[in-house]
């Protein structure tokens, strides 16, 4: 247990309902914030606010000093050289800017260094059937745009990936394979090696979704082996609004920049422009700065209570909610059932309880101050296979407390018998 972590979390001593104490329990949606992530932001911006990279004052310096600092705190976090760094607006954006700068160097941008990223008929892109909607409609996107054909990695019926049709759905002809980390519904942490040795035998690249597993677990993209990961700071206890692409810096030199403008360039004509080495020619126009700052002192943060800490912390949650849900009759758990141990299965919980909506759940839920999230969790094909239309998902984070999660398991036993369904 992480002893005296929540106190470091303001909002947690709030009430919610009827003067219920609040059960946070939606952290995979977005983490609550700690003071030394709340103090930062607050610093920089009635101290030091200013533009980077734009001026010789004094302010502009300090800006630039703070927003390269916290590029270096995130990048020690994920075990990665600072200049492998992107600043995006979120994961989201960092996996567009892979996939459109694909797209714009098959149409001829970036010259013959980006010419390994071309991509169109005859060639596949290959994402797994549990991917968020962010790792997925990118894809979709360039595969429509592009003319290559769309294939993924099937689920069993418990929503676990089946890597048994992995080298026939990698096949020769594939360009891409992006996939989770950890699936935000089931909390499985996916066999990363199986999938890069894979990648690595046709030529692929991979790109990874680490949304989920960033602020959860120990995490070193180059020892993972992918070329780019994607992550975002409010879920790694950090400022909404901001998150990072990690690629490797010699995909990232050769990759075409897909957002233009001011910042990201060596030299511009009226007739053309040059782009800048990365990161710095993917961050164009005025950059979340506080955000950043922000989203360093998260990352610090993490560091310094030990993400192995925090994963033990978190699979001893994940044990009582899982197995506490798994043990209520005509409530299904999504996913493996049984106590996960560390690095296997995420600190949450995704239920569906039979007979009753996941939104009437999460009313139940609310009503005992119990925040979770309800829905299909921006992973519809996922549900569509599992055969339903949403579910309720409890999700931890390292002030998650064992009260917390037992708290959970006895509002989901109510919710049967508070709607009178029986069968």
């Amino acid at each position: 247990m992480l002893a005296d972590v929540r106190d470091d979390f303001p909002l947690l001593a709030r009430t919610v309902r009827n003067g219920r104490p609040l059960v946070y329990l939606d952290s995979g949606a977005t983490a609550q914030r700690p003071r030394a992530v709340l103090e930062a932001e607050a610093d920089f911006l009635t101290r030091s606010n200013g533009a980077v990279a734009r001026g010789a004052h004094l302010l502009a310096e300090e800006a630039t000093e703070a927003f390269e600092g916290a590029r270096a705190d995130v990048a020690r976090l994920v075990g990665a050289p600072v200049e492998e760094i992107v600043w995006t607006s979120g994961a989201t954006a960092a996996i567009n800017l892979v996939a459109n700068g694909i797209q714009n160097a098959t149409l001829g941008a970036g010259g013959a260094e980006a010419d390994r990223f071309r991509i169109g008929p005859g060639d596949r892109i290959v994402v797994t059937e549990l991917e968020h909607h962010a790792n997925l409609i990118p894809w979709q996107q360039l595969a429509a745009r592009t003319g290559a054909e769309l294939a993924w990695i099937p689920v069993d019926d418990a929503g676990v990936l089946d890597l048994s049709t992995l080298a026939e759905i990698v096949s020769p002809s594939t360009k891409v394979v992006a996939f989770t980390h950890a699936s935000n519904v089931t909390g499985v942490i996916t066999d990363v090696a199986a999938i890069v040795a894979r990648a690595r035998e046709v030529g692929a690249l991979t790109v990874l979704d680490a949304c989920q597993s960033v602020p959860h677990i120990p995490v070193s993209f180059p020892e993972l082996g992918v070329d780019f990961a994607a992550f975002s700071g409010h879920k790694m206890l950090g400022p909404t609004g901001v998150g990072a692409l990690w690629g490797r810096k010699e995909l990232l030199d050769a990759l075409p920049p897909s957002i233009f403008g001011g910042g990201a360039i060596a030299v511009v004509t009226m007739e053309r422009t040059t782009w800048l080495e990365a990161p710095t020619r993917f961050e164009p126009g005025t950059q979340p700065v506080s955000q950043a700052v922000g989203m360093g002192a998260a990352a610090r943060y993490l560091m310094s209570l030990g993400m192995e800490n925090v994963a033990a912390h978190e699979a001893r949650i994940a044990q009582i909610m899982r197995e506490g849900a798994a043990s209520l009759d005509g409530v299904r758990l999504l996913g493996p059932v049984g106590g996960p141990a560390a690095g296997d299965v995420l600190g949450l919980a995704a239920v569906a309880v039979e007979g009753v909506h996941a939104h009437d759940v999460g009313q139940v839920l609310d009503d005992r101050g119990i925040a979770a999230r309800v829905g299909h969790h921006c992973a519809q094909p996922l549900h569509r296979r599992l055969g339903l239309t949403g579910s309720t998902r409890a999700s931890a984070h390292v002030y998650t407390t064992e009260a917390d999660a037992h708290a959970f398991v006895e509002a989901l036993a109510s919710v049967r018998s508070f709607f009178g369904v029986t069968a």
